[in-house]
């Protein structure tokens, strides 16, 4: 008999039927909503697999009752959503899914900063409601994005792909990373900087780097103090790096020009305040949300499943050493 694979959203079907091709027994959760904690202790308790979201808290608590799970593949790129070392102290192998959403993160990356240069959504308000009343010198003025500077806070392959994309649009590019990054420093003729420069230098701010407690409230308000007041922040990485709260503040009082999310802090929460403000623009993680992407995700991680099922090590482990 196959291995029990339980997810926890409806995903491309193309995933699913891959894994019932292979001898798999397949239960989904058929609700949008996430699914109850309490039932997802239950199904954690009687799976060999489990494919999750980013959305899904696979804490300790909810791993204790997995008693034969033997693989978590989280539909991700990040996985803070999982106790990676309990998880490791029961043996269960832990895979997500890089590369695969770089293009379509990226491709989002950019069209927040064309959004809020351009005033897209402003403009698309306006007409919706009748209020535009034909061509006039002043209206909706915004900014270009040509030569401006741009800085990247994560050079991995998504920080690398809008630099790529910055590179076409003749934008400076400044970065931040722990290590050098001589592909785009040659390809984009982008400069490493320290942390302090890119913030008081840019004109368009993006973060693309993961969750981690280093990186928690990295943009704060003092660092958004530092901005320029023409300057706009760019978020399709984790909520909780910048503070929301911070943030809401300084696009009140005007201390930057705007800012574009993906993701919050207490994601699907927001911070009051912040979806009353004209100068930002408003994403419901759709990062990956391409068809091509989302498809990618899905298959990935059922052939990390499939791979441990045949004894061959996942190729998207994320631990070191859990597997012979």
């Amino acid at each position: 008999m196959g291995w029990n694979v339980f997810i926890t959203r409806k995903i491309p079907q193309e995933a699913i039927d891959l894994l019932i091709s292979n001898g798999f027994i397949v239960d989904v959760y058929e609700h949008e909503n996430s699914i109850p904690a309490e039932l997802l202790k239950e199904k954690v308790a009687h799976c060999d697999a489990l494919l999750c979201l980013l959305t899904d808290s696979i804490s300790k608590d909810v791993l204790k009752s997995a008693n034969k799970l033997k693989i978590i593949a989280n539909y991700a790129v990040g996985y803070n959503n999982i106790d990676l070392d309990y998880a490791s102290k029961k043996n269960i192998v832990v895979t997500n899914t890089p590369g695969v959403l770089t293009n379509a993160t990226a491709d989002l990356t950019v069209t927040l900063i064309l959004a809020l240069a351009r005033r897209i959504t402003e403009g698309d308000e306006m007409t919706r409601q009748g209020l535009f009343k034909g061509w006039a010198p002043l209206l909706l003025l915004g900014v270009e994005i040509t030569e401006k500077t741009i800085g990247i806070i994560g050079t991995g392959r998504i920080g690398s792909a809008v630099a790529q994309r910055a590179y076409g649009f003749n934008m400076h590019i400044l970065y931040v990373d722990e290590k050098q990054n001589s592909i785009i420093e040659d390809k984009y003729k982008a400069e490493r900087v320290e942390l302090n420069q890119l913030f008081k230098e840019s004109d368009f701010i993006t973060l693309h780097i993961p969750l981690t407690d280093a990186t928690y409230h990295l943009v704060n308000r003092a660092r958004l103090k530092q901005m320029k007041s023409s300057a706009y922040l760019i978020n399709t990485s984790r909520g909780a790096v910048v503070e929301e709260q911070a943030l809401v503040e300084a696009l009140q009082e005007n201390w930057i020009a705007g800012a574009g999310l993906d993701v919050y802090e207490n994601e699907p929460e927001l911070t009051p305040g912040l979806a009353a403000l004209k100068n930002v623009v408003l994403l419901p993680h759709i990062g990956s949300a391409t068809l091509e992407t989302r498809t990618k995700m899905a298959l990935m991680a059922a052939e990390n499943i499939i791979a441990l099922n045949k004894g061959i090590p996942p190729p998207n482990s994320v631990q070191a050493d859990i597997i012979d």
